[in-house]
């Protein structure tokens, strides 16, 4: 039975209207929104919708939902397991709260070690809060596993996988061997919508919560300081050049580029 593996991460929602966005500068946190709940990450859940896609497709597949954060993570992670994933694994520790790209993939790929032995890893190409998008790649790095990125299409047969990928100019296919990690783009599709009744189901379905030492991260510790966090100030001054024709405009708009040595 073909083993798929999905990493998924709770945000705030992307929705937030601009004037609720508040940061803590001192703490260099985001503060949430009162009143407006976390959800999942875009990206992540197309990732569940390509695995299941997959078992639509190849039958008989088990899908895992591994996901690592406070005790609010087990939404994102019932939510996975309501569109239709199998099981899940929570990883939650304190240590881990505040981990960087490099100790999430580390967490994650130690996590992956411990489950039953995978074929695919599929991850969203990058989370919507933080953009880095490098969390999945880093995961493929540290399992010794071939990636493929910004997939809009995942085919599973033969023991390989052949992906379409998103490029800057078009599409280009390529084959992987399995095991390997693949990274979805929202060109995949819309995510499907878990109904009632798989609500119901996915609240009798198993969560495995794991601690750091569970993972053999005795002393866990990030690679990248935050030196500062902070809401950008964007100030926009407009300055119009009068004239009595346009050649007039034109010549005292080519002096004031010269005079603020822009020209």
């Amino acid at each position: 039975m073909p083993h798929i593996i999905c990493c998924v991460k709770q945000v705030l929602d992307p929705e937030t209207p601009a004037s609720q966005f508040k940061v803590d500068e001192a703490a260099k946190k985001v503060l949430p929104a009162p009143g407006i709940a976390p959800v999942p990450s875009q990206f992540d859940t197309i990732a569940v919708e390509a695995a299941l896609r997959v078992r639509d497709a190849v039958g008989d597949t088990s899908i895992t939902i591994v996901s690592m954060g406070p005790d609010s993570y087990r939404d994102v992670i019932k939510h996975c397991l309501a569109m239709g994933a199998d099981e899940g694994v929570h990883i939650n520790d304190p240590a881990l709260y505040e981990a960087d790209h490099w100790l999430t993939a580390q967490a994650l790929a130690a996590a992956i070690k411990k489950l039953p032995p995978v074929d695919i890893i599929i991850c969203g190409r990058q989370a919507v809060d933080w953009d880095m998008g490098v969390v999945g790649s880093t995961i493929a790095e540290l399992l010794g596993l071939p990636c493929v990125t910004i997939a809009k299409d995942i085919r599973y047969a033969n023991n390989k996988v052949t992906v379409e990928r998103v490029l800057l100019d078009g599409f280009e296919t390529v084959e992987a061997p399995i095991p390997c990690l693949i990274t979805v783009s929202n060109e995949l599709g819309e995510p499907r919508y878990p109904q009632l009744r798989q609500i119901m189901m996915a609240a009798r379905k198993e969560v495995q919560v794991w601690k750091a030492g569970d993972l053999g991260l005795d002393s866990p510790s990030n690679r990248v300081v935050l030196e500062k966090l902070y809401v950008p100030q964007t100030k926009v001054e407009t300055e119009f050049i009068d004239g009595d024709t346009p050649e007039e405009k034109a010549e005292k708009l080519a002096l004031r580029l010269r005079e603020a040595k822009l020209i």
